[in-house]
Parts: C-alpha cells; sequence; structure tokens
C-alpha cells in the first residue's frame, strides 16, 4: 500500500491517503494537549501506545457487532482505517462524576451515576467544544433525529462491553469520548481512537485520588509518570486480550 499526501493534521494523528480512496493511513503522534490545545507537551512513546490500545480495542468491539473503521495495524504507530465523514460531534459518556459534569453540577468527583450519561458536544476548537441539547444539536443539522438516536444507542453499547473489559484490566471507566463518521454508504462507523487520552481510567485497587489516575489527567493536571501510567494501561489491556485468546 503506498501512501500520497497528508489529507489531515490533528491534535493526536496525521491522517494520510493511500493508493485506495476508500482507505486511509493514521499515523498516531506523541504530541499531547489539554484544555482545548492551551497546553502542550509530549508523552514519550504515546503514538504506539495509543496505537496498540485503540487497535485491540476496536478488534474487540468488532467481535461485538459494533462497526469500527478499523482495519488492522501494519506498524506499531500507524493504524489502517475506512475512510469516513466526521461527524462533528463528540459524544461523551459519563459512569462516574468527574471533569466538566462535577465543575458544571457541583456533584462530588467519585459520584457513581445511576444510569450512564450520554452527551454531545460540538467538535469545534473556536467555540471551545460546547455542550449541546439534542434541539441545538437538531437545529444545526450536525446529524439527523435517527443518526442522533443510533448513535445514542451505539454509545451505550460500546459503554457496556468497555466498561466489562476495563475491569478485567483491574481499571475503572469513568468517562470516555467517542467520534462517529459516515463511509461512502452512509453507514454510521465508531472512528478516532479509544486510548487514555479519550477516556477517564482508574486504577480500580487505588483510593489515592491522584494515584490512580491513568489517563491524560496525569499530563492535564501536571501528576507526572504520565509515560508510566500509558505504560500500565497498555500491559492490562494485552494480558486481558491474552487470556481471552
Amino acid at each position: 500500500m503506498s501512501v500520497h499526501s497528508k489529507l489531515y493534521e490533528g491534535k493526536a494523528k496525521i491522517l494520510y491517503t493511500t493508493d485506495n480512496p476508500e482507505i486511509l493511513l493514521a499515523d498516531f503522534k506523541d504530541d499531547a494537549t489539554a484544555f482545548n490545545a492551551q497546553k502542550r507537551g509530549s508523552i514519550i512513546g504515546k503514538g504506539k501506545i495509543n496505537c496498540s490500545i485503540a487497535s485491540q480495542l476496536f478488534k474487540q468491539l468488532e467481535a461485538q457487532g459494533i462497526k469500527t473503521h478499523f482495519i488492522d495495524s501494519p506498524s506499531p504507530n500507524q493504524m489502517r482505517v475506512k475512510a469516513v465523514k466526521i461527524l462533528p460531534l463528540e459524544v461523551v459518556v459519563r459512569n462516574i462524576a468527574a471533569g466538566s459534569l462535577s465543575q458544571q453540577t457541583g456533584l462530588p468527583v467519585g459520584t457513581v451515576l445511576k444510569q450512564p450519561l450520554v452527551e454531545f458536544y460540538y467538535k469545534n476548537d473556536q467555540l471551545g467544544d460546547p455542550l449541546l441539547t439534542r434541539d441545538r444539536l437538531l437545529l444545526m443539522e450536525l446529524a439527523t433525529e435517527e443518526q442522533v438516536d443510533l448513535i445514542k444507542n451505539l454509545a451505550l453499547q460500546i459503554n457496556e462491553f468497555l466498561r466489562s473489559f476495563w475491569q478485567q484490566c483491574g481499571i475503572t471507566l469513568v468517562d470516555f469520548k467517542l467520534e462517529f463518521g459516515l463511509d461512502s454508504q452512509q453507514q454510521i462507523l465508531l472512528a478516532d481512537e479509544i486510548s487514555p487520552d479519550t477516556c477517564r481510567l482508574w486504577d480500580t485497587t487505588e483510593t489515592d485520588p491522584n494515584r490512580r489516575v491513568l489517563d491524560k489527567d496525569r499530563f492535564r493536571r501536571d501528576l507526572g509518570n504520565v509515560e508510566d501510567a500509558y505504560q500500565e494501561v497498555l500491559q492490562r489491556v494485552l494480558q486481558t486480550v491474552d487470556s481471552k485468546n
């Protein structure tokens, strides 16, 4: 497969076209950003770690019947994916109160939600990725009513599987962000990545609120040992996948 030109560069990945217009190559970067890219840095080995974790999780989700853009991973920091038109929505699923949910509602961090909460944010850096109501989302024509319903159902299915998977890794899935896209047949596919960059992950056996953090919050909040945390997540994912096979 020959790689052609750079199609798009985001905060965490570069997308390249290939000789097949239906297939793109995603190159995972070590760059790290937080607070809408106001904080920037680098996490050594992050590209390879996140690509490996996301590849494993996409394979697991595909086995559950969830359609994703994942094809394969030709090298440690690269993923071949189906070309999709990304919907300008960040879909956040929350199981436990943390981050903006706690800041905006006053719910104490760590409050277990009675049922998972699915939220939609407008994927727009200039506007600061604002939280959308369903009516605003439809008003802005970011997706159809049918697509919103389908995405919400998919997000809840993905959450159910991931909660169980992370639990087997000794990790609590606090919340996470998903992105979806439309393929050439207008089919909705799970896209982007699932990794410590996009999930809040807490070590299940650790009670200390700082030491338990195994995700990008270590970078956001200057907790240190960021690389170690990401590496730990990868090891646990690989061990859990091995134990299933």
